[in-house]
């Protein structure tokens, strides 16, 4: 990781020994490091003191007087200033690396972990928790300091290595500052404290919604004394329509979804800033129970086949296997095909989700597999989570599991999708999306292009009535396999459609604006097996922050391009 530090023309015998000795305990401590991914766990102490006592021995020989003498040199001086801030980094990575392998090795046990281990497995990691907030503090303070060395010192190879040890180090934080994270939430979440419960959403994202799907099914999720468990597993019809708003998120989101999406389930979930939709599933909840819940959580089909990645099949009564290979297609395809009537399509699934997280509880999965597998799962969204108490959803609010729509100024497009034809073929919807950033003008703008592409690759034939079904105008003959789609583009804060274009034919979207983000929005026809472009220029304000594409969950994923033009954006740090 670190590379050749020592490409320094030293004057004289002594200095010239002094860096080649530099060199080579660097060289030794990215070896070392390189050994970990691949050792087996009782050889992982081994390579890490490695690590950890060439590093030290790099720091002790670059923080001495010789060595500050070169840094003072006309000649070699930024390169000695750049190797000897490699070498600190170098030392506490390595410090900080050895510290949370040991408290990973409390955490994690020979044989995996069980839920029936909760109530060990949260108190250690609440105590892993100052720890893991200490060592993503030293993390981030090291990288600062190797931040302020020279990023151009001549000498291409150590340019390299620096700017590869700011990649890494920027990653480990990120690891660790997650880690931090779970340490401070999953305990008091999860009961350790006392007990919690939450509504759970199954949410079937063949028929879209803006956090991933309709809710097709739902139950309550309680934690506390060691024990988790999921009861009352319902359909959507389960949760009535309240007569009466049972949260109230603005007049700018009424103005937008209306009055009815705040009393109804199936019409929750069209904003995608999930707390939005979380609060409201538990203000329904309320209404029809008078339990107050302390949060909700969202999943979906893709979630569970990752799930089932770590747990394995599970059998379901009448014989059919689920496997983390066919629960997507199960669920959200071949369900609809297998059974005509709705109410035992609907106990089918249900079963599915009781018989996932009924063996979910039971498993001993891996703890390194388990954090691969649940970070996938975090990353793409396949699992949202809300709190009522403030301090645990500000941190939420800070990750992807929070599901916010940030309110950060930058370069911003979202592409969110609902289904207005109440039919369920979005399992066949394609999408891409191209966002083209324009060089920043002195005049503070910059001129950015986003294209949608959004294809409906139904099967010509084959699919039930009730897939197929349009429920916004059933009183019209539809072509069988067509589609009607909200589309809408959430542009970044301050910015503006200057033109927007729908299959090369300009048209005048809806202009709304959610969490201060502008949002542009048309209603698109679907033929089966049609594809549409939506054009958007944009005038954005000019930005040298990194440009964010947030990913609707749904069922096929996204293909993303970002192609970005620096000219004129001024960094706050232009070195990097």
């Amino acid at each position: 990781m670190l590379g050749p530090a020592a490409c320094l023309t030293l004057a004289g015998a002594w200095e010239a020994r002094l860096g080649l000795d530099v060199r080579e305990h660097l060289q030794a401590t990215r070896d070392a490091l390189e050994r970990l991914p691949a050792s087996a766990p009782e050889l992982m102490d081994g390579a890490l003191a490695d690590a950890r006592r060439h590093a030290a021995e790099a720091r002790r020989l670059t923080a001495g007087p010789d060595w500050s003498l070169l840094t003072r040199s006309p000649l070699v001086g930024d390169g000695a200033t750049a190797v000897r801030g490699l070498a600190d980094t170098a030392a506490e990575l390595t410090d900080v690396l050895a510290t949370v392998h040991r408290s990973g090795e409390r955490l994690v046990r020979p044989g995996g972990f069980s839920m029936r281990d909760a109530s060990r497995l949260l108190g250690e990691l609440a105590a892993a928790g100052p720890g893991l907030d200490s060592a993503a503090t030293r993390i981030a303070e090291a990288r600062q300091r190797l931040t302020a060395t020279p990023a151009d010192t001549g000498l291409a190879e150590l340019d390299t290595a620096r700017a590869t040890v700011l990649r890494e180090t920027d990653r480990l934080h990120g690891y660790l500052h997650a880690a931090a994270g779970a340490a401070a939430l999953l305990p008091p979440m999860l009961g350790h404290d006392g007990p919690r419960h939450y509504f759970l959403a199954f949410q079937t994202n063949a028929e879209a919604r803006g956090t991933g799907g309709l809710v097709g099914a739902f139950g309550i999720l309680h934690a506390g004394h060691g024990k988790i468990g999921i009861d009352r597993l319902s359909s959507n019809t389960g949760l009535a329509e309240s007569p009466v708003p049972v949260a109230d998120h603005g007049r700018a989101y009424r103005a937008r979804y209306g009055r009815e999406a705040l009393s109804m389930l199936s019409i929750s979930n069209l904003s995608p800033h999930f707390p939005y939709a979380a609060a409201t599933w538990a203000g329904l909840w309320e209404r029809q129970t008078g339990q107050r819940l302390d949060g909700a959580i969202a999943t979906d089909p893709v979630g569970l086949s990752r799930l089932l990645e770590l747990i394995g099949p599970v059998k379901l009564p009448d014989g059919t296997v689920v496997t983390a290979r066919n629960v997507v297609d199960l669920t959200e395809r071949e369900a609809y095909a297998r059974f005509d009537d709705p109410r035992r399509r609907k106990r089918f699934l249900i079963r599915i989700a009781g018989a996932v997280s009924e063996a979910m509880f039971q498993a001993r999965p891996d703890a390194l597999r388990a954090v691969s597998v649940l970070t996938r799962m975090v990353e793409e969204r396949r699992i949202q989570i809300w709190s009522r108490h403030d301090a645990e959803e500000r941190r939420l609010a800070d990750t992807p599991l929070g599901g916010v729509l940030p309110r950060d100024a930058g370069p911003f497009a979202g592409l969110v999708v609902n289904n207005s034809a109440g039919n369920k073929l979005d399992y066949y919807l394609n999408r891409s999306l191209e966002y083209r950033l324009g060089r920043c003008s002195p005049s503070g703008w910059r001129a950015s292009r986003v294209r949608v592409r959004l294809g409906n690759d139904v099967p010509r034939r084959g699919l039930p009535e009730y897939v197929t079904a349009r429920l916004d105008a059933p009183e019209q003959r539809h072509t069988e396999g067509s589609t009607l789609l909200w589309v809408s583009l959430y542009a970044g804060v301050g910015a503006r459609a200057e033109e927007v274009r729908v299959d090369g034919e300009r048209i005048e979207p809806i202009r709304e604006v959610e969490r201060s983000h502008p949002v542009y929005s048309t209603v698109l026809e679907f033929a089966p097996g049609q594809a549409r472009t939506v054009d958007f220029l944009l005038m954005e304000p000019a930005s040298a922050a990194a440009p964010e594409v947030p990913v609707q969950p749904l069922v096929r994923p996204q293909t993303t391009r970002i192609l970005q033009d620096r000219r004129g954006c001024l960094s706050p740090s232009p070195q990097e």
